[in-house]
């Protein structure tokens, strides 16, 4: 007899949506969560879960004071002297920070999920193939028909010299701070880390980026991320590319960071290098589960190779992203409650670095379309600083970058500029159900609003399509020609 439908090993947000998806779906659910700390009634994911809220709530702060210092672009002033001055009280910041991130998770507690009917089971455990497959936990064999990872992530540590005995910091761990530093300085170019270091120098810290590629945010479209890259220069952060940190020391009570022939002083070293998860403690391998560098080899079902056990989430590598977390975590519950036919789609998913100017993606980059589709892909930029509500609210750094089939297909779209983690969700429904680029032209955007970027743009893809065409051009411009020759 099995005790459940489905035990899911958690320890982040994901696990406790999937669990409470499939409570919902009636499904008997255990979830299995980290020990309880000593000093906090959270458990450890939650913990880390506030670390990443938290950063965006100061995040918000930073963008406040960028726009204060701005005012006087609109005729705001302040005071009789026109000073610009702005004092932050990190104290009273953190505490907002705290309220409302605790607010947030309230719905997660234990005692809210045990009402829901989660049978909620706090302690490490391990798998046992023998004599039945079951997940352990202090001695406990929680039998059950499918079991799901929805495990956390743990930093990835590079091999640097001092590192670890000088000190440094992850950004699930910046709520910690208890003061803005003077000086900080970001190893590597994970989004997350590039939130936090403009972050704090718009609070009034000296940032200095180090990245061993070529621009930050490696991953994303070059010509996108060189624009982010550029802004965050511009209001002074300092960014090293094709750099490496080579040594970590505390000289006189100070942290220095050597980078090529020079050291750098900071207050504080924020490691965002990526995030690895930590599989080896769950035994998996004596249950025929695989992985290759740290990474689980899933199907698209989302199962792993043992076809009883799931995974969703960080564990197949990648940025960390929650919303596509919970989408893998709704996959996998219905594979495991009703039949395992359902599959994972990423082609129109969406997603965006929350910086300033934000960078929102969907789809395939350039580069990667041309790979694929060759000569067949047309590409067209559009500006936001022909958009007239970027005019009005003084944010015209941008473009929307249109990458389509000659067919017509939206193959793909980096949006970079103000809100543009709003404004990409209609491309993303357009390349998930399949509509064409006549559609998004003729659909009818709100004046004056963001979202007519999207439009435009594909307004002059299609005019720029059109003038490829010559023989369409050649028999436009005929029937014209016949039609005035008639009156």
């Amino acid at each position: 007899m099995l005790d459940y439908d489905v035990v899911i090993i958690g320890g982040t947000i994901t696990g406790i949506y999937a669990a409470i998806t499939a409570t919902k779906l009636q499904g008997r659910v255990a979830l299995v969560q980290p020990p309880l700390t000593q000093t906090n009634i959270a458990t450890a994911s939650m913990l880390n879960t506030q670390g990443f809220r938290h950063n965006k709530i100061i995040s918000q702060i930073g963008n406040f004071v960028e726009q204060v210092c701005h005012q006087q672009q609109f005729g705001i002033y302040q005071g009789s002297d026109n000073s610009r001055d702005i004092s932050v009280k990190f104290e009273v910041a953190k505490k907002y920070a705290d309220y409302v991130v605790s607010n947030q998770l309230a719905r997660y507690e234990p005692t809210v999920l045990a009402a829901l009917g989660i049978d909620v089971i706090f302690g490490e455990g391990e798998f046992v193939a023998r004599p039945h497959l079951a997940f352990v936990v202090k001695g406990r064999h929680l039998r059950s028909r499918t079991y799901l990872l929805a495990i956390p992530c743990q930093p990835i540590v590079p091999q640097i010299s001092g590192l670890i005995t000088t000190g440094f910091m992850t950004p699930e761990k910046m709520q910690q701070l208890s003061k803005i530093p003077n000086s900080l300085v970001v190893i590597g170019g994970d989004p997350s880390g590039i939130e936090i270091a403009q972050s704090f120098c718009r609070l009034g810290t000296q940032v200095t980026i180090v990245v061993k590629s070529s621009h930050i945010l490696g991953k994303e479209d070059s010509e996108a991320a060189y624009l982010v890259q550029a802004q965050l220069e511009a209001e002074g952060i300092r960014i090293l590319t094709q750099t490496e940190v080579s040594q970590v020391r505390v000289i006189d009570e100070k942290k220095w960071i050597l980078v090529g022939n020079e050291a750098i002083e900071a207050d504080e070293i924020i490691l965002a290098a990526g995030h690895q998860p930590k599989l080896k403690c769950l035994n998996l391998e004596a249950v025929g589960v695989r992985f290759h560098n740290q990474s689980l080899l899933l199907n698209k079902k989302l199962q792993t190779t043992n076809a009883r056990i799931y995974a969703c989430g960080d564990l197949m590598g990648g940025y960390s992203f929650p919303h596509i977390a919970n989408y893998e975590a709704q996959i996998a519950v219905k594979n495991i409650l009703y039949l395992p036919i359902f599959q994972a789609n990423y082609s129109g998913i969406p997603w965006a670095i929350l910086s300033e100017p934000q960078l929102a993606r969907v789809g395939l980059t350039e580069e990667q379309a041309r790979r694929r589709y060759g000569k067949d892909v047309l590409v067209y930029r559009e500006y936001l600083k022909n958009i007239d509500q970027a005019q009005i609210v003084g944010q015209t750094t941008g473009f929307c970058k249109l990458i389509g089939h000659c067919n017509g297909k939206i193959l793909g779209v980096s949006l970079v500029g103000h809100q543009t983690s709003e404004i990409v969700h209609i491309m993303a429904l357009a390349i998930r159900q399949g509509i064409k680029m006549e559609a998004i032209a003729e659909l009818p955007h709100i004046w004056p609003t963001l979202s007519e970027i999207n439009a435009q743009t594909a307004v002059a893809w299609l005019r720029q399509k059109r003038e490829r065409n010559q023989i369409l051009k050649d028999w436009l411009e005929n029937l014209f020609h016949w039609r005035r020759s008639l009156l």
